[in-house]
């Protein structure tokens, strides 16, 4: 567990209570039978503190159950998924088709779960003053393969921003963040410069980005919004103006391209045969929005909450 789930954990002792209260203040699963052992999770660092949150609610519930939650990455966890060394992959964009092709190679069924809504954010540091809104066509200009060694000061962006050294900051290839940020600004999933200071550990890039003010970087928005203080979110103008990154441009589809699905993937032969991964995940769908909300993710609208419950009955059924 890093720094900021750790973190984030101790904050939201008291909402824990709160919401276990709001609960019935139960001490048993929904299923009325006392759970134990462990539900492995790994995957994606934008996902794992959403999962970490609804571990800790429901160990409010099943004392005996512990859910572990690893952060190798989007490309990292489906690898140990596809392999059954986890339960559950936490995700930040869907399994591709060569990912997909391993875990049926392996035995591994699996059903997806849409569980929260990102805003993948642009940020630079709290004291930078002279960019606060940047297009899709300059971030491209940045971030192409073919800005490598050549982009490498702002002004080379856009004439009107100055003379100064392009610090970038970014996720590693592992990453979903990384995945979606390149197929949305570059055009093709992991086109992307390689010289950037690359970590799949977001708190290295918080710092990085904070301590700069030439500083430009990208990852989950509650990454953003546990750091404002430090950190700037640019808007983005994909075309209709220059939209900030919040719950409601990401809910109502204005903040784009970069408003994007969060996922979790089920093992069916975890679900089936483990009652505390059922458990776990019947109770992570059950209370999706109130996880959501005191994690600080952007809840799925109605729409989306009746397509997790549809899939959560399809990996019933599956099982």
């Amino acid at each position: 567990m890093n720094a900021r789930t750790s973190s984030r954990i101790a904050a939201l002792g008291a909402s824990a209570l709160l919401f276990v209260a709001a609960c019935g203040g139960q001490e048993e699963s929904s299923g009325g039978d006392s759970l134990s052992g462990e539900v492995v999770t790994d995957g994606s660092s934008t996902v794992g503190p959403l999962t970490t949150v609804a571990g800790e609610f429901f160990k409010e519930e099943q004392s005996g159950v512990n859910v572990s939650v690893a952060t190798s990455g989007t490309g990292g966890g489906f690898e140990k998924f596809c392999q059954g060394s986890t339960d559950i992959s936490n995700a930040s964009r869907p399994i591709d088709e060569e990912e997909a092709a391993i875990c049926k190679k392996e035995g591994v069924e699996y059903v997806e779960l849409r569980v929260a809504t990102d805003a993948l954010t642009v940020v630079t540091s709290s004291e930078n003053d002279f960019v606060d809104c940047l297009t899709t066509e300059e971030l491209n200009t940045i971030w192409a393969p073919e800005a490598e060694g050549k982009i490498t000061t702002w002004s080379q962006v856009n004439p009107e921003f100055p003379d100064e050294p392009l610090e970038l900051y970014g996720p590693g290839t592992d990453s979903g963040t990384f995945d979606y940020f390149t197929d949305e600004i570059n055009g093709e999933e992991g086109a992307s410069r390689s010289d950037y200071n690359a970590s799949e550990d977001d708190n290295v890039l918080v710092q990085g980005v904070s301590g700069s003010p030439n500083a430009l970087g990208y990852f989950g928005y509650t990454y953003y919004e546990e750091n404002s203080d430090s950190l700037k979110a640019i808007t983005i103008d994909s075309g209709d103006g220059c939209i900030e990154p919040s719950p409601e441009t990401a809910a109502d589809g204005t903040y784009t391209p970069l408003a994007r699905p969060l996922f979790v993937y089920v093992s069916t032969k975890a679900y089936a045969d483990e009652p505390q991964v059922a458990g776990f995940v019947d109770f992570y769908v059950e209370n999706n929005a109130k996880i959501a909300e005191a994690a600080q993710y952007i809840p799925l609208n109605d729409d989306q909450s009746s397509e997790l419950e549809e899939a959560a009955g399809a990996l019933e059924s599956a099982s």
